[in-house]
């Protein structure tokens, strides 16, 4: 069995695979799988009998985790009976926490909107352990993702089983009584009294860093900062993974034989230390994954070799005890990452990184191994990576290893010895961090270097893995000019393969971004031969009290279009269309301009601009994008699609609504009319102008308010299919029923993303077919 662990691992990934996605194509993998190891691997009956009783141990517990991932409260409670097991999130006036309810056995996630800066104080600062508390509220279910590549926030609880929120209506600590505290509970209280402590001695920058990097939270981490360690690809430095759970089992079991302490006593020790330690830091899957791997290591120690076990081992028991107990996991960006660039880190330190001497090659060749290792599922999650992720790890990993997370514990335990930490440290320390702070921030504008393809679909998911098979297996063959050669042709294939299928791409598509209360419309033609968006949606921010004020307010730009953009592989916009000055119509683009590359922006001619255009047209300016002030009579054509500009007249004067941009186009064999929240004296002035104007689409105005979409406008143009863009729930009743009724009456068809979420139109040369995002 020595060394063949991982084989056991791979056949239990492909059971769990089966249970939780496609059962037909992973079943018959895995029946191949079992086939190819015992025709060629020369496994024994013993083998492959002990092989298909964990597929089948870890098939069946895959199972009674799909069957029993429902939830059991019925939707019209209202009273519930809370124990707490997580520390609460408090961002702005929002407080959430995980909680357990005691009569039906299930977690839910309870959210509270704080009443007065006083109140957040005290619940800041209040332990939410050792209490059962009555609560009455509203149950309400995660929201869906209503736009392709949009982030499920129902499924992602459901894999934690989480089922409903609950917006409690007092604070969730009143009504409670003490309970007998478990084990598992006081670590729970030692580790949120750690936090504040450090939130209390310390500088915030040297606070946070430290509450990352010893009790595994990243909440009081500026958002600002956080967003640059993702962009750069090093965000896992800030998450306790096998790298720091190794530094400080090694550095514990150095200093216990430094003292005095036997070696069997220390191995007894850790075997305590290492599960308090994960529940301490919160215990995620990477610091799972390591402990789980060190006690594996630690157990056969104390056998005295009667199990030999290598790290590829190790790791693979780990996956296979892990996938056992928490079959969901599965589905855990941060369990796929740290498993998957573990694996290949320790299959590749045997044969790829032996072939380097220096640390500095070793490091970076460590470096580049994770990127590549992760590349597939950070392309599936986030839709792209930074390039510059390789060499900040090189800079970072060392300044986290040797400088921040010795230097950090060092601080917090002279701190809790001594009462007091001298002064030249704390300023030593708010010294280096700034700097590296400023220096990450400046490495996360370099988008640049970043390789954006898009999210893949399983097929493309498969290449990724092959070609990155191929890679490794040439990489670890012995260095020659001619296998120089083929690792630099398939790594630069590796790269250019999902944009070439891009690239190839017949279809177009016309598609309805649901950005809430707002408008959003991407035109996307095929093979990447143009992309216009017309308007970005846009968020109403209000001017708040400052504890209310979120640390990273929702922004539909950056939230929902960028997003939607970047998961279909687009990074380019030839025109972005600003039809008018409303924020919900153009709010998104500053995000839209930080984060993808425009090459013009079209806006109406008006003589009284918004100042949000103003401030668009000022950040255009730094940019260097032309900004061109369209009016009726401008037209343009773009291959086989015609644009033509119907409304405002140039310099027009009056009610902003009225002066957006209208526009008919002609998109995969359809005629449309786009017209931003253009109204009905505006509609008049249209059909007056073009009395002989047909459309097959149209884009209703003003989200279907009755101010628009008039009768005689519509029995005019006579339109075949009418698209709405309104906010779910939205407090200005849109679509009006009047509207609605109207268009039902000239038998228009109607899609509305309130209700339908994303509605797209799919082409092909010039036959198309219309879908929704949710059935």
């Amino acid at each position: 069995m020595y060394g063949k662990y991982v084989y056991f691992a791979i056949a239990a990934f492909l059971a769990e695979l089966s249970v939780l996605s496609e059962f037909l194509p992973f079943f018959l993998l895995t029946v191949t799988y079992l086939y190819v190891l015992y025709k060629y691997k020369r496994f024994n009956n013993q083998h492959l009998l002990l092989l298909m009783a964990i597929v089948l141990i870890v098939f069946f517990a895959g199972h009674s985790a799909v069957i029993n991932n429902k939830t059991k409260i019925p939707e019209t409670e209202t009273a519930f009976f809370l124990k707490y097991t997580q520390d609460p999130k408090i961002d702005g006036d929002l407080l959430q926490v995980q909680a357990f309810e005691q009569r039906y056995k299930e977690k839910i996630l309870i959210r509270y909107y704080i009443q007065s800066e006083q109140e957040k104080k005290l619940l800041h600062s209040k332990s939410f352990y050792g209490f059962i508390c009555k609560a009455s509220g509203t149950l309400e279910k995660p929201k869906m993702a209503k736009n392709p590549n949009g982030f499920n926030y129902r499924n992602y609880l459901s894999a934690k089983e989480i089922f409903w929120i609950v917006k409690v209506q007092g604070s969730p600590l009143q009504n409670c009584a003490p309970v007998h505290q478990s084990a598992t509970v006081i670590i729970k209280q030692l580790r949120f009294m750690g936090e504040r402590y450090l939130e209390k001695h310390f500088p915030l920058e040297i606070a946070s860093l430290s509450s990352a990097l010893i009790f595994g939270d990243r909440s009081m981490l500026d958002s600002q900062l956080l967003g640059d360690y993702q962009q750069t690809g090093i965000v896992h430095l800030l998450a306790i993974s096998g790298l720091h759970v190794s530094l400080l089992i090694g550095m514990v079991f150095f200093m216990g034989i430094r003292i005095g302490l036997t070696r069997p006593f220390m191995l007894n020790f850790l075997l305590i230390v290492i599960p308090i330690y994960v529940i301490l830091t919160g215990a995620s899957p990477s610091v799972i994954r390591a402990a789980l791997m060190i006690l594996l290591i630690l157990i056969t120690d104390k056998w005295k070799g009667s199990l030999k076990l290598l790290p590829i081992d190790a790791i693979s028991l780990a996956f296979m005890l892990y996938i056992f107990f928490s079959p969901l996991v599965l589905f855990d960006i941060g369990f796929q990452l740290s498993f998957a660039v573990s694996f290949v880190i320790i299959l590749s330190s045997s044969s790829i990184l032996k072939g380097y001497l220096t640390n500095g090659a070793k490091m970076l060749v460590t470096s580049i191994i994770s990127q590549l290792a992760a590349l597939p599922f950070i392309l599936y999650h986030y839709f792209g990576m930074s390039m510059i992720g390789i060499f900040a790890n090189m800079l970072y990993i060392p300044l986290f290893s040797f400088v921040y997370l010795p230097g950090l514990y060092l601080l917090f335990f002279i701190q809790l010895i001594f009462h007091h930490t001298p002064p030249f440290l704390i300023s030593l320390f708010l010294l280096i961090i700034n700097f590296f702070n400023h220096l990450i921030g400046i490495m996360a504008g370099f988008s640049i270097i970043s390789f954006v393809p898009g999210r893949p679909n399983l097929f493309l998911l498969i290449i990724y893995i092959l070609i990155l098979f191929r890679i490794f297996c040439i990489w670890e063959s012995r260095p020659t000019f001619k296998r120089n050669v083929q690792l630099i042709s398939i790594t630069i294939v590796l790269f250019i393969f999902q944009p070439f299928w891009n690239f190839l791409n017949p279809f177009g598509e016309v598609t309805m971004i649901d950005v809430g209360q707002g408008d959003s419309i991407l035109l996307h033609f095929p093979h990447n031969s143009g992309t216009y968006l017309i308007d970005t949606g846009g968020t109403m921010q209000f001017t708040e009290e400052s504890w209310k004020e979120k640390g990273k307010p929702y922004e539909v730009g950056r939230d929902v279009v960028v997003p939607f953009l970047k998961g279909k592989g687009i990074t380019k916009i030839d025109k972005l269309i600003l039809t008018h000055g409303d924020m919900d119509h153009i709010g998104g683009a500053f995000s839209i301009l930080k984060e993808i590359k425009v090459k013009q922006i079209l806006m109406p001619s008006v003589r009284d601009p918004s100042n949000t255009e103003g401030a668009i047209v000022s950040l255009a300016k730094q940019k260097g994008i032309p900004v061109i002030k369209v009016s009726k009579g401008s037209h343009w054509n773009s291959g086989e699609n015609e644009f033509y500009i119907v409304s405002p007249e140039k310099n027009f004067k009056g009610e902003r609504n009225r002066g957006s941009i209208s526009m008919i186009a002609q998109i995969g064999g359809v005629s449309w009319f786009f017209g931003g929240d253009l109204d009905q004296e505006g509609e008049k002035a249209i059909i007056k102008n073009y009395p002989h104007l047909k459309i097959d689409v149209l884009k209703a105005g003003h989200h279907g308010s009755r101010t628009s979409s008039a009768e005689a406008f519509i029995h005019q143009i006579k339109p075949s299919i009418a698209l709405i863009s309104a906010g779910e729930h939205n407090r200005f009743g849109h679509p009006h029923q009047e509207v609605l009724e109207r268009l039902r009456a000239a038998n228009i068809t109607i899609y509305r993303t309130d209700i339908q979420g994303a509605i797209t139109y799919r082409f092909y040369q010039r036959k198309g077919t219309f879908s929704t995002y949710m059935p």
